[in-house]
């Protein structure tokens, strides 16, 4: 990958607030990715957060075939300062107008701490923002799609749609998470989850799952781990402590470093690379915000990820290399050609669902 292009942090000027906005390339079209909303201990960690975040960014959409680079933006409040819904209303339009300097280059999504109606905010300033509510023209939460790749990428790494008896272990039961979760459960699988919040436990045993404590998750005797929370969970410690063949989730930066996946690779355990499996949401709102499809064609784009995955998986048996080799060497192709085309923002009016 190239060195990243823009990085601009600052302290916004209606709230103190500190936010920033990484660009990795523009190579293919304007950076996407989502703001993230959370305090960090140091000014360095949030740096190193939006870094990965926005180079990740451009792996994703490469591979996918977007015609968008990679970016990503952080809004980071001192640690344990509680903002009311004014002051945290002056952080978003702070964060927007750094946004809106950008001028179209950088274009803004939901991630952890932020969701739709934070969107709507930042479009108060500018038009470089999209996933708004589907009452204000958006695609809203793009939850559901993100799942919908995952299971397409489960399915590609499994052979088959059959998950009867399997038990699935879900590390992060969040909105994707969840989704994930029922149609698991639904097609017959035995899924367990966790997640930091104890609080989600009644609702998750109250739909016919199984809960475990999130210390315990990841090393569970498992036919699929899946790892839907925060990033960075599979490191050179945790991949010892594996008890499952397949590793498939949407979190991103799963890999505490790439070396990780060697290891992975070295213990037959099969890793389906994370910016592959979880781009259904970026899939399914591009397709429809930027190039104005319907709501199934878009849904059979995200579809195409499974596709993707198995050429992937089938690349790399034959060359004797990891799934996140090939995704490399493909999205390195795609960056080099120029291949995807560029597409304008604003968007094009999309079509009814």
């Amino acid at each position: 990958m190239t060195a990243h292009e823009q990085l601009v942090a600052r302290r916004g000027r209606r709230s103190g607030v500190t936010t920033m906005v990484a660009i990795h390339s523009t190579a293919l079209g304007p950076a996407v990715g989502g703001c993230r909303f959370k305090p960090y201990a140091t000014l360095d960690e949030a740096v190193g957060d939006v870094l990965r975040l926005s180079e990740a960014m451009t792996a994703k959409c490469a591979v996918a075939g977007l015609a968008f680079g990679g970016g990503k933006s952080v809004i980071a409040p001192e640690p344990g300062r509680v903002l009311s819904p004014e002051e945290r209303r002056d952080v978003l339009l702070d964060h927007a107008d750094l946004i809106a300097d950008f001028g179209g280059t950088y274009l803004a999504g939901p991630d952890v701490g932020t969701g739709p109606a934070d969107m709507l905010v930042l479009r108060e300033v500018s038009a470089f923002a999209f996933c708004t509510p589907e009452s204000a023209g958006g695609t809203g939460s793009s939850s559901g799609p993100t799942a919908v790749g995952v299971l397409a990428a489960l399915r590609a790494a499994l052979g088959t749609a059959d998950v009867t008896g399997r038990r699935v272990v879900i590390s992060g039961y969040g909105s994707v998470g969840a989704h994930l979760a029922a149609s698991l459960h639904a097609g017959g699988a035995d899924v367990v989850v966790s997640d930091i919040d104890p609080a989600k436990r009644a609702g998750a045993e109250s739909q016919g799952l199984t809960w475990a404590e999130p210390e315990k998750a990841l090393t569970l005797t498992a036919d699929v781990l899946i790892p839907a929370a925060v990033g960075g969970v599979l490191s050179p410690e945790t991949v010892a402590r594996l008890d499952t063949p397949l590793v498939v989730g949407p979190a991103n930066n799963q890999l505490t470093d790439a070396g990780v996946a060697d290891e992975l690779a070295a213990r037959g355990i099969l890793w389906v690379p994370d910016y592959v499996a979880s781009a259904g949401g970026i899939l399914y709102t591009l397709s429809r915000e930027a190039e104005g499809l319907d709501h199934e064609a878009a849904l059979a784009r995200v579809e195409t990820i499974e596709r993707t995955v198995r050429d992937l998986l089938t690349a790399a048996k034959a060359n004797a290399t990891t799934p996140l080799q090939e995704a490399a060497a493909l999205a390195g192709r795609r960056l080099t050609s120029g291949a995807a085309p560029r597409t304008p923002w604003p968007p094009v009016p999309r079509t009814a669902a």
